[in-house]
């Protein structure tokens, strides 16, 4: 569709299409999680709100302290949350799927 009118974007997708399509690689249900970045997103947003509250940090020390308890509050709603997030049970299909997948040959 792109060809005739835009071929180098035709051509960079054709050359994409292993990256771009690798979440289908997962099962169905998984699809629509994986290929949102707004979950990252919002952890970002997050951890800049945060930040800007504390204003200036003493010390790098602070600031892994201050990140790393969003990290760790946003991985226990994860752990929580099965409706909108992974779920250990989940993820069960996932690991055999894993299991079968052989990997590509090094890129020359």
């Amino acid at each position: 569709m792109l060809a005739e009118r835009f071929p180098q974007v035709a051509d960079a997708l054709l050359d994409a299409e292993d990256d771009l399509l690798a979440f289908t690689a997962f099962p169905k249900p998984h699809w629509r999680r994986i290929w949102s970045t707004n979950p990252l997103e919002r952890v970002n947003k997050e951890i800049k709100r945060r930040s800007n509250v504390v204003g200036i940090f003493p010390n790098d020390a602070a600031v892994v302290r201050l990140i790393g308890a969003v990290l760790l509050e946003q991985h226990d709603e994860w752990q929580v949350d099965d409706r909108r997030y992974f779920s250990e049970e989940s993820m069960n299909p996932v690991t055999t799927i894993t299991a079968e997948v052989t990997p590509a040959p090094p890129a020359a």
